[in-house]
Formats: C-alpha cells, sequence, structure tokens
C-alpha cells in the first residue's frame, strides 16, 4: 500500500515514470544551455533566480550555482542576489526530489546514499537544511531521500530553502567584500 492514498498502482508507477523522465530531460537541456548563462544574469534579481534555479536543477552534471552568487553579490546588493539565488536553488533541487519520488531502487545500493538517507529519516528537515547549506554535491542524494522517503514536498522545499538562503549569503556577501577589497587593493598600489 502507497503512503500517499491518491497514489496507488499503475498511477504511482506511471507518476515516477514521469517524473524520472522529467528529472532526466530538465538535466539534459539545462546541460546543452549552460553557455548563455551570461545573458540571464543581465536580467538582474530575476536573472540570478532563473540561473539558480537551472544551476540547482540537474543532476549529476555540475553548474557552478554558488560561483554565479558569487560574482552577482559583488554586481548587485548581496542580500537580494542570497534571497533570489536561494530560491531558484530551492525550487531547482526539486528535482532531486523528484528523483527520489521515482526511482527509489536507482541509487539505493549506494552506501553513501543509505547514510544520507538514514540520516535524513532520522533527523528529518534537519538533515536538509544542513546539506542544502554546506557547499557539497551530495544534496541531490539528500533530496532524493527526502523523495524516496515520502517527506512531504512543502517540507522538503522550506528546509532546503533555508539552507540555501543561508549558503548564498555568505557567497553573496563573500563576492561583494572581494570587490571592496581589491579596490582598496588597487587604490593602495603605488
Amino acid at each position: 500500500m502507497s503512503d500517499r492514498p491518491w497514489l496507488s498502482g499503475w498511477r504511482l508507477t506511471l507518476t515516477r515514470v514521469f517524473s524520472l523522465v522529467a528529472v532526466i530531460a530538465i538535466t539534459i537541456y539545462i546541460f546543452s544551455i549552460r553557455d548563455q548563462a551570461d545573458r540571464l544574469a543581465g536580467y538582474g534579481y530575476p536573472g540570478v533566480f532563473l540561473l539558480s534555479i537551472l544551476a540547482n536543477a540537474t543532476l549529476i552534471l555540475p553548474v557552478p550555482g554558488v560561483a554565479l552568487t558569487f560574482t552577482l553579490g559583488a554586481v548587485f546588493h548581496p542580500f537580494w542576489v542570497a534571497l533570489a539565488a536561494g530560491t531558484g536553488a530551492a525550487l531547482g533541487e526539486l528535482t532531486g526530489y523528484l528523483a527520489g519520488f521515482s526511482g527509489r531502487g536507482v541509487v539505493e545500493s549506494n552506501p553513501t546514499y543509505k547514510r544520507i538517507k538514514d540520516w535524513t529519516a532520522h533527523h528529518g528537515g534537519w538533515a536538509i537544511l544542513i546539506l542544502a547549506f554546506i557547499p557539497n554535491p551530495l544534496f541531490d542524494l539528500g533530496g532524493a531521500a527526502a523523495g524516496a522517503l515520502g517527506m512531504p514536498v512543502q517540507v522538503f522545499l522550506f528546509w532546503a530553502w533555508i539552507g540555501k538562503i543561508l549558503k548564498m549569503l555568505l557567497f553573496a556577501y563573500a563576492g561583494a567584500a572581494s570587490v571592496d577589497w581589491l579596490f582598496n587593493l588597487m587604490g593602495s598600489a603605488p
């Protein structure tokens, strides 16, 4: 019996297959347009938001979202960059959640995934927050674990959003501080 009563039998299987196909298609699409990301940055905060969604919606193929936040934190106000980037990042992570929801058996043999899944099962949202805050490639596994465990999507998004916002605040303000430091260094040069 499904832990989601509205999803049973063939509907559950169809939803999982559709989710997995959607995640794979999104990943391939984002990877194919990665060279056009510079143009989106020209749209200000909405561009930061969209780039952050794209950077975090990929599975396995890395896209440097925190580098974007660092750089744009020096161009725009770092607080708003962090808010836009963190919100986009949390929404982009839905692909990992959907992959876990749809393909529970795909990564279950991976020992790292097993540890993250056990940790997420024990600590719930706090595990998602910590995984979202720490710059690491394992958050996709955390999202997959949350999806496989049946964590409600709104709970997953809330904790991922908090963790991503905190991380992006650090990177955006570091980017802003680095520009100030560089200008001060250049101004004091002989």
